[in-house]
């Protein structure tokens, strides 16, 4: 029954091929259109569509009667429209499904404008929100949005088609606010860290409770689908406590995983939680948020034996005491240079090694939220990101009152792409030649992704509390689409016979590439030809979580008239490698990618997945004298003719979220309570998901006064912000608890103890305060969002 049920859930990928001709200028931008929301989370749903979400503030667009959060894109005509998310999905986490759905995780409190607290507070506590009646936004910080994506031809407006996001019937057991998602094999999730609420980072100076950090910190992982099991503590969010938000995160062949936060790195086992130290980030450069360094797993390679070895460049090696606290930097980062340091490391040598860090060709200029995106040419692009600072925004620094770029704490924003060719020489692995440089900054906020045909869509930028478009660096909607070297090339190769599932191990299939698709020797381009499986993952604040890209094993046959047909291995037996989900599969000629078909890794269900021996090939078979019909060349250095998504045409079957919950119920994993026919509720929900109570549980502890320069009790505010925001005077909750607010058997602590360690000291001028308090019962105010 599970697997009947689960099997509903799987995206049927046809094989219909549809070619829409364009010219673009290789290393050019050109316009992607506009958004509707800033563009600071996306992911792509299918060959045409990107899905984007963005934080509760003032956008124009609206979806019913508030501010729209999320929008759908369509790549073709470069159009968004705004779709309804009920809870406020700002700096969540995001992760795909083995069916090719998407998952976000948490989120910030309910807000209003300028990033106040919303205006809905629970009976007798007014220090956070359950809504906003200005924004329209529920809480978000435990929720769990299910989307299942839909496609040309689909009704838009039907419930099959939205967002599942009603936390009292789907939610996580803690609240997570810049939280790390990563899938196992399985595919179940790991969600691990994040904040209940927090600032610029989570902590004091000095880092007196490195564990809780005053009741913000969240230093427990847990499981999505849940297992049964209470969130269980890692030490290693302790042990990085203050910079590990967004904590990097990639499986390994092993089952284990990598985990690096602040400037340590770990091994970590999520069936027994056990960590493994492995070497410190050289020099102490941090490269999680705020320092956002750009982080990727190198391709995985028949060459390379499919072990994994994870680059991590650029971000910030401020110290200490220059990181400063909740409230904001001791250092006016926009004066600061961000690295320009690459290193890689290996976690698990398969030729006996010693695991460390190696020093890499440093990148061009150094970057602050520089963003890597795999390419189907098996490099690295980096793009968007500044010179200067980090991420985040804040009012001030300790010491500057008035930053001279309004509220971002970055500059000198860095608008030329560049590659990282990993097969390259040490030495020569970076260029940026004959590359355009955007004249839009993409600063905190941004947002790169790969399309079908090979391009990047990059969208978003917003250093700003709330929507800002006269500042320097202002609120973006405009997108842009960056067209890479292999754009240059007269001739894009084409394919036919692309599988709608791959497994792992197993018989292996053939592609047949036509004489038209590439041009000169057959043999020669048979040699050169690849197929790459590419997913290009949930993306947010500089980093693509799940983004993975995998060369297939292949042999080849030339045949008489010119074309070759490719005998391609499935994917190794082992799904740590390439967890089940959704992907791409290109096939590139002499590095010039074709247009992607869609693929669903694995049997589409969150289960153990089944695994066969590797996949045996012919040998590959030359024929000399036979050539390519098409024009030009496939060298890449000459004007091109890109096509639009080539190949799979994906179509919807049946509704995600009944599935999914009715089937975790059916064994026993969520409860009971999902043990009804979730489809017809899930229709019911979304036309009353606000009506609906979100039943949350909350850690001990209350809202604390807030000190300011002019003493305690000066006003409360809740903060949307990985940055502090101090505004008018709307200062924020604080937490004061005493030292033993954690002891067993600790009654409600005193709002204003004087000598608290989680109150910052008053200094002249400031309105400095530490936005905490988000740990209360969630309840939902009777509003409605949108036309329900």
């Amino acid at each position: 029954m599970l697997n009947r049920q689960l099997s509903l859930l799987a995206l049927s990928l046809g094989a219909a091929s549809t070619a829409v001709a364009q010219t673009h200028k290789a290393g050019s931008f050109e316009d992607g259109g506009h958004t509707q929301v800033s563009a600071m989370m996306m992911f792509l749903g299918n060959l045409n569509k990107v899905y984007i979400l963005d934080k509760s503030e003032a956008n124009a667009a609206k979806f019913g009667n508030y501010p729209a959060m999320g929008a759908v894109y369509d790549i073709a005509s470069r159009q968004a429209t705004t779709m309804s998310v009920t809870t406020n999905v700002f700096c969540a986490s995001g992760m795909h499904l083995p069916n090719g759905s998407f998952a976000t995780f948490g989120g910030n409190g309910a807000v209003g404008p300028g990033g106040n607290i919303g205006d809905v507070t629970p009976p007798g506590n007014p220090y956070t929100a359950t809504f906003d009646t200005t924004f329209g936004d529920f809480d978000g910080t435990k929720s769990i949005r299910i989307l299942d994506p839909c496609d040309d031809g689909d009704d838009f407006s039907s419930p099959n088609c939205q967002w599942f996001d009603n936390a009292s019937l789907l939610s996580m057991q803690v609240q997570r606010w810049y939280s790390a998602a990563e899938p196992m094999g399985n595919g179940t999730i790991v969600l691990i860290g994040g904040f209940s609420n927090g600032g610029y980072i989570n902590r004091n100076y000095p880092n007196v409770d490195p564990a809780f950090e005053g009741g913000a910190a969240t230093p427990t992982y847990e499981f999505f689908p849940s297992n049964g099991q209470t969130p269980q503590t890692m030490n290693f969010m302790i042990k990085t406590s203050g910079l590990n938000a967004y904590a990097h995160t990639f499986l390994m062949p092993s089952g284990k995983m990598l985990v690096q936060a602040n400037y340590s790195t770990m091994l970590w086992d999520p069936e027994t939680n056990t960590e493994t130290d492995l070497p410190d980030m050289p020099d102490q450069i941090v490269r999680v948020y705020p320092a956002s360094g750009g982080v990727a797993m190198l391709p995985l390679t028949p060459e390379n034996n499919y072990t994994p070895t994870v680059i991590f460049c650029g971000g910030s090696n401020m110290t200490d005491f220059q990181w400063g606290n909740y409230s904001w930097p001791f250092e006016d980062t926009w004066n600061v240079p961000a690295s320009n340091k690459c290193h890689t490391i290996t976690p698990e040598p398969t030729d006996g090694s010693v695991v460390e860090y190696v020093e890499d060709d440093d990148m061009i200029v150094g970057r602050t939220m520089g963003q890597f995106i795999a390419l189907p040419d098996q490099t690295l692009l980096i793009v968007n990101g500044g010179a200067n600072g980090t991420a985040g925004y804040s009012t001030r620094t300790l010491n500057t009152l008035n930053p001279p770029y309004g509220m971002s704490l970055a500059a000198a924003p860095v608008g030329q792409p560049a590659i990282y060719n990993p097969r390259a020489p040490k030495g020569s692995r970076w260029s940026n030649a004959g590359f355009d440089t955007s004249s839009i900054a993409r600063l905190y906020h941004s947002s790169a992704i790969l399309l079908p045909d090979a391009s990047v869509l990059i969208a978003g930028s917003n250093p700003n509390v709330d929507v800002n478009t006269t500042t320097v660096f202002p609120t973006t909607y405009q997108a842009e689409v960056f067209y890479p070297s292999y754009f240059a090339a007269t001739n894009r190769p084409t394919f036919t016979g692309a599988p709608k599932t791959l497994s792992y191990g197993g018989n292996s299939f053939d592609l047949t590439v036509p004489s038209s698709a590439y041009s000169g020797s057959a043999n020669n381009a048979a040699d050169n030809t690849t197929v790459v499986l590419v997913r290009g993952g949930w993306t947010t604040h500089a980093m693509n979580m799940g983004q993975r890209i995998m060369q297939l094993n292949n042999t080849y046959t030339v045949n008489s008239d010119g074309s070759i047909t490719l005998h391609v291995a499935q994917l190794p037996p082992n799904p740590n490698l390439f967890q089940p989900g959704p992907a791409m599969l290109f096939v590139t000629v002499a590095g010039i990618p074709s247009n992607a078909s869609w693929v669903t890794i694995g049997t589409g269900n969150i289960e153990t997945q089944p695994t066969q021996a590797a996949s045996v090939l012919p040998a590959s078979s030359r024929l000399d004298g036979v050539s390519g019909s098409g024009a030009g060349n496939n060298n890449g250095n000459s004007s091109s003719s890109g096509n639009k998504a080539n190949s799979a045409s994906s179509s919807h079957t049946g509704a995600l979220v009944g599935g999914i919950i009715a089937a975790i119920a059916a064994v026993g994993i969520l409860g009971a309570v999902f043990g009804i026919c979730m489809a017809r509720r899930r229709r019911a929900a979304a036309r009353q998901a606000s009506s609906l109570s979100y039943p949350m549980s909350s850690a001990p502890g209350g809202a604390a006064g807030s000190r300011t320069a002019g003493g305690l009790g000066a006003g409360y505010r809740g903060s949307d912000s990985s940055a502090f925001v101090p505004l008018q005077g709307n200062e924020s909750t604080t937490w004061g608890p005493g030292p033993n607010m954690h002891a067993a058997g600790a009654s409600a602590v005193n709002l204003h103890t004087p000598n608290s360690p989680y109150f910052d000291d008053p200094r002249s001028n400031s309105t400095e305060f530490d936005p905490y308090h988000q740990n209360v019962p969630r309840m939902s105010a009777d509003q409605r969002r949108g036309p329900y």
